[in-house]
């Protein structure tokens, strides 16, 4: 057994010589072979030359998708960008039916000059080495693949943002090759790809159509100043449409919800009292402002542009309900503020004292000798006719008649000093709303004021505080017009997005 390992050795010492040198004699057939392919080859030159135009077959794999921006009305994305043609130049025939060249062959093969069209600032992966290959099969079918990020133009139509769907292309062809030289066409097995894992933060990549077009370029011939002349030039271009459904989680939450909030709080006023003047232009005043922040704020990343989007629309309708709230309370406020509860002093001499309520109602007044009914009485000073509006609120008026308190409450005597001192001005509200003026002595008016509460055995309530007709219908017309218009809104803008996929069969 031991006089056989030798023979072992020597034949596996053989086996691998043999190896390598099939491996020398392969490297060196390829060598032979490109050597061989590329002897006279003119990369300037190309394929068919002469005869029919070259067909370059094109397919996208989309990686990744964003950012997508309404102010550049840009978006980016990473994709595989690959080209194939045929080269009848370049077809070989070896044991391999394929052969990987180094991306250092590109600049020794004529590759098409593909640009494109839309693009704002494309460029190449180069880490850790430039992402691109080629591979050359038998019959000379040349595969140019490379991993590019492109940057290209989307023009928008915001008219319905937030609910829109864009139509983002992409547009590339020849450079400078017409449709007479180079024709460019989608593969047929595969035209758009998207990765399974790619997912965009804002939108929902819908759709992906593809077609080809031809563009028609008017070119003038300015060499020859004496005799201007044009012609017609026509390039092969293909084009895809990325539609991109717009989500509206985010607009809900920062602009809707708030929105309608700050409308429904505005009608907040609609329960507070007529006389609260300053609650209730204060709410309006608070409300309207914040609307406005809101407004500005829903437009801080869309472009100026010359028309209203849907989002305009809602926050102006906000707005509107908001500001028609604050003008409500003007006409409540114009229009029920006599016989509301108010009642008219003077500024200087009101000196009500909470004694005078605590006397009997047969307490005599003394003046010029009379006795009669106490009343609450205002001197103004050297006939000045200065009055201010105080509420029957600040006023101790019961609301409950008692013992002592059987005069008649509804009957406020307004004195005024003038030469003739006997003479008393007596204001009387009325359950109608309005305030009666009557002049006569105190001696009359004490007596009439007696006379008076003696008949009058039911006394009313004053309606100080009192709510308004007007603010009882708005409490329903303004919630319900509210609720039609946003059930229009949003029934006119969502139909009129799904129609998109119908409207773009046309184009």
């Amino acid at each position: 057994m031991v006089s056989f390992w030798p023979l072992v050795i020597l034949l596996a010492s053989w086996t691998m010589g043999q190896i390598q040198l099939t491996q020398r004699n392969n490297h060196a057939n390829i060598s032979d072979l490109l050597d061989n392919l590329l002897r006279g080859y003119d990369n300037s030159v190309r394929p068919d030359f002469g005869g029919r135009p070259a067909v370059i077959e094109v397919d996208i794999m989309v990686r990744s998708m964003g950012p997508i921006s309404e102010v550049d009305m840009t978006y980016s994305m990473d994709c595989y960008f690959r080209q194939s043609w045929v080269d009848r130049r370049l077809a070989f025939h070896a044991a391999q039916d394929t052969l990987a060249l180094s991306i250092s062959m590109l600049a020794r093969i004529w590759k098409p000059d593909t640009y494109f069209y839309n693009g704002k600032q494309s460029y190449l992966h180069t880490i850790t080495t430039p992402n691109k290959f080629v591979r050359l099969h038998q019959d000379g079918r040349v595969l140019y693949s490379s991993r590019l990020t492109i940057k290209a133009g989307c023009p928008m139509n915001l008219e319905d943002f937030p609910m829109d769907v864009q139509r983002c292309p992409l547009k590339f062809g020849s450079f400078g090759y017409t449709t007479a030289d180079v024709v460019y066409r989608w593969n047929q097995k595969r035209q758009v790809a998207i990765a399974e894992d790619m997912k965009l933060s804002q939108f929902d990549l819908v759709d992906c159509p593809a077609e080809n077009v031809t563009d028609t370029v008017l070119h003038g011939d300015t060499a020859n100043h004496s005799a201007h002349k044009t012609y017609v030039a026509e390039y092969s271009m293909l084009l895809v449409n990325f539609h991109l459904q717009r989500h509206m989680g985010n607009f809900l939450i920062q602009v809707y919800g708030p929105c309608i909030l700050l409308v429904v709080l505005s009608w907040v006023s609609f329960w507070l009292n007529r006389e609260a003047t300053a609650d209730r232009v204060s709410l309006g005043i608070t409300t309207v402002l914040t609307m406005t922040f809101l407004g500005l704020e829903a437009r801080t990343d869309l472009p100026k542009v010359p028309y209203p989007t849907a989002l305009d629309f809602f926050v102006f309708l906000s707005f509107a309900f908001i500001f028609a709230t604050i003008l409500q309370f003007a006409v409540v406020h114009y229009f029920t503020k006599y016989g509301s509860g108010e009642c008219y002093f003077s500024a200087e001499d009101f000196n009500t004292d909470s004694e005078t309520e605590s006397e009997d109602e047969t307490t005599p007044l003394k003046a010029n000798g009379a006795k009669g009914k106490q009343t609450s009485t205002v001197n103004v000073s050297n006939g000045a006719n200065m009055f201010e509006v105080i509420p029957l609120s600040v006023c101790s008026i019961p609301t409950t008649p008692t013992k002592t308190t059987r005069r008649s409450f509804l009957e406020i005597l307004c004195c005024r000093k003038t030469i003739d001192k006997d003479t008393i001005y007596t204001m009387t509200p009325s359950t109608a709303g309005t305030v009666h003026f009557r002049q006569g002595s105190f001696t009359s008016v004490a007596a009439e004021g007696k006379v008076r509460s003696q008949k009058r055995r039911k006394k009313q309530t004053p309606r100080f505080n009192s709510v308004s007709k007007i603010d009882r219908v708005s409490r329903i017309v303004f919630p319900l017009l509210f609720l039609v218009i946003n059930l229009f809104y949003w029934y006119l803008y969502l139909s009129r997005s799904s129609r998109l996929p119908n409207s773009s069969n046309d184009t």
